[in-house]
């Protein structure tokens, strides 16, 4: 699936690879991540794309962010919008899809091959696009949690599909390794969407 003479780039929407990973039941250990696709091609950059709501004191995910920013990913975030639906409940929005796409349409003159971390069916224009223009695209998440997390659109346009259980072995951080922050910081207004 890789050729060690592509440039590589993932693309990763955190709050989707979050919920997929809980879902199969492990923590991904980013290094690790990092190691196995830069053992697969030239693994150009690896972005981490996640919102964050700003007015908190303490954010239990802004320790994750900051140990990504210093350990070879860069981080993309935007401050997530918090509002009350009509029904009286306090809501959060912060999607990053146009962030990711932005990202990914101004590196497809210097990257061979996408990896998009994220099931969510409103990334298939994106990587129909990216294939127009001669690129791979390679997309990760999994269909072995309930609800399934991968939206069957994505899953036939991609060039490839890599199951997040499949990586498991790859990825898993050790349960007697230091813990990751816990990531309850995510938040993503596609949630209850029927994408998947």
């Amino acid at each position: 699936m890789f050729d060690s003479r592509e440039k590589i780039v993932l693309l990763i929407d955190g709050a989707n690879l979050y919920a997929a990973s809980k879902a199969l039941g492990f923590d991904i250990d980013y290094n690790k991540l990092l190691d196995y696709f830069q053992a697969g091609g030239y693994l150009l950059r690896a972005y981490y794309y996640t919102a964050l709501v700003e007015d908190q004191e303490y954010s239990s995910i802004r320790p994750l962010i900051d140990w990504l920013d210093y350990n070879g990913y860069r981080v993309i975030t935007k401050a997530a919008k918090e509002f009350t639906d009509a029904s009286g409940r306090r809501k959060i929005k912060g999607n990053m899809d146009i962030e990711l796409t932005i990202d990914a349409m101004e590196l497809s003159d210097s990257v061979d091959h996408f990896v998009i971390f994220s099931g969510d069916g409103d990334f298939r224009s994106l990587v129909e696009a990216l294939q127009r223009k001669g690129r791979k695209v390679s997309v990760v998440s999994t269909l072995k949690s309930q609800p399934v997390m991968m939206s069957d659109d994505l899953r036939r346009q991609a060039d490839h599909f890599i199951d997040l259980f499949r990586l498991k072995k790859h990825i898993e951080r050790a349960p007697n390794a230091r813990p990751q922050p816990a990531q309850e910081g995510y938040y993503d207004d596609d949630e209850g969407d029927e994408d998947y």
